[in-house]
């Protein structure tokens, strides 16, 4: 089995590399990976390190709270943060809190040979899921302490089928798991791994977080101009088709709607802004725009979604019509009701727990969203009800990073 897996990885990587130049994304993945050496040439060999990997952004936020707190805590340690996917590299590849960020080298034998040896790591943190078996079995053959951040399984997962042997072995590499749901625990259990706790999922802690910082934006305030404001998170295309055909023909005079696509590439923009009928503006036209005038913003810049969220008297949060749900958490932390597209959810914990609470509600078609957009906007007590469920949810499940840091301090002695 061994054989076969590295025969179909290194023919994999080959053929990405040259098909690289059919999309910007791949080209990112295999030219990126280029660096990752190089950039980790910069480790000694008497530098003690703590290496996080994540596959993406969302799973980087889940270990967020664990090195930013070890960062404050374990002056003396380098840390290492890798990433599978571009769309998380390229937004935290100068995250200040790493001494290191790079993409994770491609899963041959002679790149995590070469991987582990370089940074040699103390602890290596894996977040959620990304069971590389060559990478694993590096980390095995050094002995190095290994733990899941964050994780979360599934019955149909390989690990947990009858032939699935050579994928359940790489488990025997994790020192710890730490999981976020009691499903999670049984799966382990079931094919005998007890080194293993049900601890939450860490993004609680970091969203709670946002609470304390300074969430304020003098242009969206001068935008928002005290009317009920929508506020369309991470959307796709196929959120936007709802959204504007909502925008278009529903839209009241006293309502407005910031939209804050998952896409800004100048094109989809346009096209965004061209489909709406209303008086829409670009952020980046703040300076040129009176924005007290327009009823649509567009967001056509990163990293404000969660600062702007706190401004939503509704959130809708995209990709659950596409690709898959994003994060639902950050406007939860507001008290805000939620909306999201009703079918890409499932494979998201918080997603399914709020939709049993009513702090959320699921459409599939226009109709849908236009009769949960105007409900919420006309019914007040509605809106504080879910948006009361959502923050209570937030503030019950905290507590996974704490429990983690914990394992960290005694298992350093």
């Amino acid at each position: 089995m061994k054989l076969i897996y590295n025969i179909i990885i290194s023919t994999t990587y080959f053929f990405l590399k040259k098909i690289s130049f059919v999309s910007k994304k791949l080209k990112l993945f295999t030219e990126g990976r280029k660096k990752s050496f190089h950039i980790l040439s910069g480790i000694k060999t008497t530098d003690k390190v703590f290496w996080f990997h994540a596959a993406s952004l969302g799973e980087f936020e889940q270990a967020r709270p664990i090195i930013e707190t070890i960062r404050d805590t374990y002056f003396d340690y380098k840390i290492v943060v890798t990433f599978f996917s571009p769309s998380g590299y390229e937004i935290r590849k100068n995250y200040p809190y790493a001494d290191f960020v790079c993409y994770l080298p491609f899963d041959t034998e002679s790149n995590m040979r070469k991987f582990v040896s370089l940074i040699h790591p103390t602890i290596a943190f894996i977040i959620k899921y990304e069971f590389w078996p060559n990478l694993l079995d590096q980390l095995e053959r050094k002995k190095i302490k290994t733990i899941l951040i964050s994780g979360i399984f599934r019955k149909n997962q390989l690990f947990f089928k009858w032939y699935g042997k050579y994928m359940r072995k790489k488990l025997n590499t994790f020192d710890y798991f730490f999981v976020q749901n009691s499903t999670s625990l049984s799966l382990l259990r079931s094919i005998n791994f007890t080194n293993a706790i049900r601890s939450g999922d860490t993004r609680f802690d970091r969203v709670n977080d946002i609470l304390k910082q300074n969430n304020q934006i003098t242009s969206i305030e001068e935008f928002i101009n005290d009317k009920h404001t929508i506020v369309a998170g991470s959307t796709w295309p196929e959120d936007e088709k709802f959204i504007v055909d909502y925008i278009n023909n529903h839209l009241l005079n006293n309502e407005k709607i910031i939209i804050v696509p998952h896409n800004i590439h100048k094109n989809k923009i346009r096209e965004l802004k061209a489909s709406i009928s209303k008086n829409v503006a670009l952020l980046s036209q703040q300076k040129l725009v009176n924005f007290k005038t327009c009823q649509v913003l567009i967001i056509d810049t990163v990293g404000l979604l969660t600062k702007i969220y706190s401004y939503a008297d509704i959130a809708y949060v995209g990709g659950g019509l596409a690709t898959g749900l994003h994060n639902i958490l950050e406007p939860a932390i507001f008290g805000i009701p939620i909306i999201f597209g009703g079918i890409k959810y499932k494979k998201f914990q918080e997603a399914v727990d709020l939709l049993n609470l009513g702090g959320v509600t699921i459409v599939t078609n226009k109709k849908e969203l236009i009769h949960n957009f105007v409900d919420l906007r006309t019914n007040n007590e509605l809106r504080q009800k879910m948006g009361a469920i959502n923050f209570n949810y937030i503030t019950k499940n905290t507590g996974a990073t704490k429990i983690i840091l914990e394992y960290i301090k005694n298992n350093l002695c």
